[in-house]
Parts: C-alpha cells; sequence; structure tokens
C-alpha cells in the first residue's frame, strides 16, 4: 500500500504540474474576457435557475439539473477536500481554490450552452449530450469524445465514488465508531437502488436532498465563524498573502511555497465545482430549456454556489481554527473539518456527520447519472451492465481504503478527463460567443431557439 501511495502520488503531481494548472486557470480567464464577463449577469442566474421552461423539449427542469449537477459538486470536495488542499498547500490554497471558483463561472456557462447546442435525442426519447457531443458534432472529432467517455467512466472510480464512500465510513468510524465495512455495505446498497430509478428519480432525490444539506451546512459553518471572529481578520490576511508568497513557519502552519499552494487550491477547486472537468454538462443537457443561454447560465451558479459560497466559508473555518485553537493539528487532513465543527457545542459534530452524508451520498448518485451516459455513448450494452456492477463494487472497496491513494487517483482522473473538454471548450468558444451575443447582450433571453441552431 504505501509503494501504490507513492506511486499515485507521482502521477498525480505530474498531472497537476504548471502545464495543467495553466491550461485550467488560462482556459478560465480566456473564456471569462472572450464572452464578457458572463459572472456579472450571476444574479440573473440564480433568478433563472428557479423559473421553468414549461413546453421545451428536455426531461428535467432546468432547476431537476442545477440540482443533479450541484448533488454531484456539493460534496467531500467542499469539506474534505478543502481541507487537504489545506494541510498540503497551506492557508494559500483557499484563495486559488476561491479564484478557481470565480473564473469558473465563465466556464461552467460555456459548458452548459454547448450541452444545448449539440445535444441529441437517444432512442428512448431521453435529450443526451455533454462534451463527447459538442467535440463529435462541434469539432468533427469522434475520438476525442471517446477518449473524453473512457476518461469519465474511470473519474467516475474516484470522485464519483471511492472518494466520497471514504469520507463517509472514515467519519462515521471516528465519530460513532460504525465499522467501515458496514457502513461501506449500507450506502452501497443505497446507491444501487437511486442508481436505477434513472435521471428523472436521481433528479427528484437531489431536488429534496441539496438545498437542505446546503443550507444546514452553511449554518454551520456561520456559527463557527462567529465563534471564531477574532480570529476572522488575520485568517483573510494569512490566506491572501500566502497565496502568492512563500508562507514561513508560523501562525499554527508549517512553511509552504507559492507552487504548493496553487496547486492544490486549483486542483480542490476542480474537484469541487468540476468547471472545464466537462461532467455538469451531461446532465444539464437533459434540461427543458428554450434556449441555450438561459441553461448555461443556470448551469454557471451551480459553481458559485459551490466554491464562491460553500469551499470560501470552509476555507475560513478551518484557517480561523487553525488560529484560535492550538490543539488543532491541521495536517491531518479528513480530522481537520470535525475537529473545527466539534468546536460548536453539542451539535457540531453531528451537523457535520449530516453533511458529509449527504453531500457525499449525493455526489455519488450524481456520477452514477454521468458515467451511465459516458458508457453509453460508448455504445456498448453489455459494457455497460458489467461496469455499472463494478462501480457500485467499488463504492463498497472505497469506504476501506487508505484516504491518500484514494484522492491521489481521484485528482490523475479528473486531469485526464479535463484535458479533451477544455480544448472543445477553447475550440467551439467563438461559437459560444455567438450564441452569448444573440441571447444574453442582445436581451433576448425570453426567445426560443431556432431548431435548425440546435
Amino acid at each position: 500500500m504505501e509503494l501504490f501511495e507513492q506511486i499515485t502520488a507521482s502521477i498525480s503531481s505530474f498531472l497537476w504540474s504548471w502545464p495543467m494548472i495553466i491550461l485550467l486557470l488560462g482556459t478560465h480567464l480566456y473564456l471569462t474576457v472572450r464572452l464578457r464577463f458572463p459572472q456579472r449577469k450571476i444574479f440573473t442566474a440564480i433568478r433563472l435557475s428557479f423559473k421553468k421552461d414549461d413546453g421545451s423539449e428536455g426531461d428535467v427542469s432546468q432547476f431537476g439539473a442545477l440540482a443533479t449537477s450541484l448533488a454531484a459538486t456539493i460534496g467531500t470536495g467542499n469539506i474534505i477536500g478543502v481541507a487537504t488542499a489545506v494541510a498540503f498547500g497551506g492557508p494559500g490554497a483557499v484563495l486559488w481554490c476561491w479564484l478557481t471558483g470565480v473564473f469558473g463561472i465563465a466556464t461552467k456557462y460555456t459548458e452548459g450552452l454547448l450541452a444545448i447546442k449539440y445535444r441529441v435525442k437517444g432512442r428512448n426519447g431521453e435529450m443526451i449530450g455533454g462534451p463527447m457531443y459538442a467535440l463529435e458534432r462541434g469539432l468533427k472529432q469522434k475520438w476525442l469524445g471517446i477518449l473524453f467517455c473512457i476518461f469519465t467512466a474511470l473519474a467516475a472510480f474516484g470522485i464519483g465514488s471511492m472518494v466520497q464512500a471514504n469520507a463517509i465510513s472514515l467519519l462515521m468510524k471516528t465519530t460513532y465508531g460504525i465499522n467501515e465495512h458496514v457502513i461501506g455495505i449500507i450506502v452501497t446498497l443505497g446507491v444501487a437502488l437511486v442508481v436505477f430509478f434513472g435521471v428523472k428519480g436521481i433528479a427528484r432525490v437531489c431536488m429534496a436532498l441539496v438545498p437542505v444539506m446546503a443550507i444546514l451546512y452553511i449554518l454551520g459553518c456561520i456559527a463557527i465563524l462567529c465563534i471564531n471572529h477574532a480570529y476572522l481578520g488575520e485568517a483573510i490576511r494569512l490566506i491572501v498573502t500566502s497565496a502568492f508568497t512563500p508562507q514561513a513557519a508560523g501562525g499554527g502552519f508549517l512553511g509552504t511555497t507559492v507552487m504548493m499552494a496553487a496547486r492544490y487550491g486549483i486542483a480542490r477547486g476542480l474537484f469541487s465545482n468540476e468547471a472545464g472537468l466537462g461532467s455538469a454538462p451531461i446532465v444539464a443537457a437533459a434540461a427543458q430549456t428554450r434556449n441555450p443561454v438561459r441553461q448555461a447560465l443556470v448551469s454557471s451558479t451551480g459553481t458559485f454556489w459551490d466554491t464562491v459560497v460553500i469551499c470560501a466559508m470552509t476555507g475560513l473555518v478551518l484557517v480561523t481554527s487553525v488560529l484560535a485553537y492550538p490543539d488543532i493539528d491541521y495536517t491531518q487532513e479528513g480530522e481537520l473539518t470535525k475537529a473545527a465543527f466539534s468546536k460548536i457545542p453539542y451539535v457540531g459534530t453531528s451537523i457535520l456527520s449530516i453533511g458529509i452524508f449527504t453531500f457525499a451520498f449525493s455526489t455519488i448518485i450524481g456520477w452514477g447519472y454521468y458515467s451511465g451516459k459516458a458508457i453509453e455513448y460508448l455504445g456498448k450494452d453489455k459494457l455497460r451492465k458489467a461496469y455499472r456492477i463494478l462501480w457500485i463494487i467499488s463504492i463498497y472497496i472505497g469506504s476501506t481504503m487508505n484516504l491518500k491513494a484514494v484522492w491521489n487517483i481521484a485528482d490523475s482522473f479528473n486531469a485526464l478527463m479535463a484535458i479533451p473538454n477544455l480544448i472543445s471548450l477553447i475550440l467551439l468558444s467563438g461559437i459560444a460567443a455567438r450564441e452569448t451575443k444573440k441571447y444574453l447582450w442582445d436581451n433576448r433571453l425570453e426567445d426560443t431557439a431556432d431548431p435548425e441552431d440546435l
């Protein structure tokens, strides 16, 4: 296991070196400028996310698609992921994670737009789409679409099952003493029941879980920040300065480099909000929407809620807690968030336990949909059945694996999955800009798209 950890760590470090960081952040920045800062329309996007486009083609409402996307992104990346970023990259990683979210709004917007633009109707009447169809129909590069689906199917074993199951079992074992094998069996059976209901069943579960779990977790973060309010100013200063300058040891933290802060902050930012990863547009393609830009705006709110709000609050909670309580060891990764929430009298640990369980469970079922569509694109029925069985089994395996190895695997597959998607976003940015001008900047959001334009 130690050798396996070293190998996975080496692969992850190679894939997340400067070229990948530049490609991801560069895409975020390029699309932000090319599309004239769609972040400015975030409140319009939030308003649209609660509206229905009845009568439009699609399988679920815009909010249903957003809820499923949020279910798959608001997960352990927001809780355990931010903690691992702080453990390995220091407090500066929090700012890099947050910046990835701010500029990633433009990328998530573009992903949602292209998902609607190039979606197709499947044999069973369902709307299907995602980066694989943008690569095939927009760029005429079906081989890249196949490559994306292969990486998506592999990534689902990391970000979409083992990491989430590991987080649940670790917390339940350390908090309540429940054996990880028991937890693994319970989670595996629960996911299997939900996944077999299809996209509408998944959407219904996510629409019920996401608002409740997000509000509960945010209230917990606010309570901790109120308790630690005396350290809030110092925490913000430390986060900003250590993101751009080497951090000397002090304030409860060991010394870190700018590269370490950027590497872990950006990697965890991608893991958290999935902007640029290409997963969210797979479910965005199923949304009922009258034109591509409306769903693009709704999709972009996922990154806002996930990273700009929730990850930022988690980062502030962790850094203020380390400053406020010398007994907290910030290098303990998975235990760090638990130590911070334990400072809320009586209910803190329970809030975190419920949050991690619901966050992780909903992420698993969201990725069950993503991976299913990726395998469906590859077109092998026997392969799809075998894959689904292996993926469900991996949930149990992840419950008993070592945390570091699981995160290294997840980071590696995320990077591989992102590359073909980022290529499609850059090369199809002209089409995204044209559609954005037509519907957003020319104030035609209420218009219905011409069928020949889709």
